[in-house]
């Protein structure tokens, strides 16, 4: 009998709902981002506004197409986001995650250079916590020798 390789057999399977799109969510500090994709013409929903008018940074709002133009789909899929918590850095990263793991799902072929630029890592970091008997988390007070 001989060995199969269980890994070239099986096919990965997108996974999008009755509406025709894909959901995911992403992560970043202490933001949390849901995200739909659906085929359509390159509009970006977050929280209900246009990504201009809720992301008013130019660096934010590429941010978060980083993944759309990796994969040449700018103008191939609408995207529907709400994300809480955290300030706009924040809130970019984790649109920035949910996006990258909503288009693996809309399209698995697409995971292999995703993957292969870090899109879907979780960032991990946090903001690191303030210890007693210091000014912040690591910063001490002013030390008087005298």
């Amino acid at each position: 009998m001989q060995a199969e390789n269980i890994t070239d057999n099986s096919k990965v399977e997108k996974k999008i709902d009755s509406f025709g799109r894909a959901y995911s969510t992403g992560k970043r500090k202490s933001s949390i981002a849901r995200v739909w994709i659906k085929p359509g013409s390159g509009n970006i929903l977050v929280n209900g506004r246009k990504e201009d008018n809720y992301f008013s940074s130019k660096s934010h709002r590429l941010l978060l197409n980083q993944p759309l133009v990796l994969t040449n789909r700018k103008s191939e899929v609408d995207i529907i986001c709400t994300v809480k918590g955290g300030g706009l850095s924040g809130q970019a990263g984790a649109i920035r995650h949910g996006i990258s793991r909503a288009l693996v799902n809309f399209e698995p072929e697409l995971r292999k250079n995703l993957k292969k630029e870090g899109f879907l890592t979780r960032d991990s970091r946090v903001v690191e916590r303030k210890k007693y008997g210091r000014a912040k988390a690591r910063r001490s007070y002013q030390f008087s020798k005298r």
